[in-house]
This record gives structure tokens, C-alpha cells and sequence, in this order.
């Protein structure tokens, strides 16, 4: 596994740790035994609301991102590969999260936890547009987290 993590605050960097203590548990959960790599960066909300704005065509911030690169590829066969297989880019907003760890009354790293395996979840093809998917996607997450 590797975890490619920039921060735009150097105080957070313990969570490349943290992360990649997640991807495994998300990995095992899931049963995938492929060799994943991922990019994952902290931004502010001015970042993020300029990449949900020009990909997403929503004017405003939001709390992550995710940028699969296995879209159009056969994910079974890929993810059954022996090779270290590209997932994709998560961009996680600092500032977001800050503000909804607040809004939700739990920490900082939960929050920032939730929002990275969120984001791992769409780069292994997962999502939340329809309500059945919805229920299988915050199932997992929820499965994933450790408890606090």
C-alpha cells in the first residue's frame, strides 16, 4: 500500500499514519488484496470549492473529493492484479472539516477519518447518488471506523 499525503498544515501530518492504518482496514474489510495507490491532500476551502466548481459544476465548498482513475477500466480484473494499481486522488478540505467535526460534536480526526475512508470508498467504485447505494456505502463506512 502506499499513501501519497500532502497537508496544507504541517501539523496534520501524522495522519499519513492514521491513513494508511485506515486503508488497510478498508482493504481487509473489503477483501481486496491488490496493492493500492493513492494520493491524498489537505486543502482549505478556497481549493476545494475551485475543484467542485470546475469538475462538479457546484459553486461552492465542500468537505472531499474524489478523482477515481479506474473509471472506465475493468475493475475485477485490475483488482485482481498482482501490479500496485493507481486508485485516484482525494482532496480533503481542512476548514470543512473542522467545521462539521464542530457542527457533529465528535473530533477532528473522526472527522477527518470519516471523510478519507469516504473518499477511498468512490475510488473503489462505491457511491451515495441513489438511496439503496447510500445504504450500502455508510454501512461500510460505519463498519470501517474504528469507534470512539
Amino acid at each position: 500500500m502506499e499513501l501519497d499525503f500532502t497537508s496544507i498544515d504541517e501539523q496534520f501530518n501524522e495522519y499519513e499514519e492514521i491513513y494508511l492504518t485506515l486503508m488497510e482496514r478498508t482493504f481487509k474489510h473489503l477483501s481486496l488484496k491488490f496493492d493500492p495507490i493513492i494520493s491524498v491532500s489537505f486543502v482549505d476551502n478556497t481549493f476545494i470549492h475551485q475543484l467542485n466548481r470546475d469538475y462538479r459544476h457546484i459553486d461552492r465548498p465542500t468537505d472531499v473529493i474524489s478523482f477515481a482513475f479506474l473509471d472506465n477500466e475493468n475493475k475485477e480484473e485490475v483488482y485482481k492484479s498482482k501490479e500496485p494499481v493507481v486508485l485516484g486522488d482525494i482532496y480533503i478540505s481542512l476548514d470543512k472539516a473542522k467545521e462539521q467535526a464542530k457542527e457533529y460534536g465528535h473530533s477532528l480526526q473522526r472527522e477527518l477519518s470519516f471523510l478519507f475512508v469516504h473518499g477511498l470508498l468512490h475510488l473503489l467504485g462505491y457511491d451515495h447518488m441513489t438511496e439503496e447505494d447510500e445504504k450500502v456505502m455508510f454501512k461500510l463506512q460505519d463498519e470501517i471506523l474504528p469507534k470512539e
